[in-house]
């Protein structure tokens, strides 16, 4: 092993937990928090339990509702698109005079 290159190990790391259970283990670190421990853990409490720290289902409850908005925005350019089609022959061409006329 090289000398001064390694970091310091501490083999008596507590780790301390959102529920408040401590527990020890080997660490490059003296104190480790966290927020799931064996003891709140859904797994294993059998409880159910939802768990989300980092709002992951927000953010993706939000790129869902902005793909919808413009999902409806595409549809409405390409209807338009479609108001504004040229007719292509003139059967085509009384008929839309034919609805402007009626409405």
């Amino acid at each position: 092993m090289k000398a001064n290159i390694h970091p310091q190990y501490f083999n008596d790391a507590k780790v301390i937990c959102v529920c408040g259970n401590t527990f020890t283990t080997g660490s490059t670190v003296p104190e480790i928090h966290v927020e799931i421990c064996n003891k709140c853990h859904p797994f294993f409490t059998g409880e159910m339990k939802y768990v989300d720290t980092l709002g992951r289902v927000e953010r993706f409850q939000q790129k869902q509702k902005k793909a919808k908005e413009i999902e409806v925005t595409k549809v409405k350019k390409v209807e338009e698109k479609e108001e504004k089609k040229r007719p292509e022959s003139l059967r085509e061409m009384m008929d839309i005079i034919k609805k402007q006329a009626s409405s």
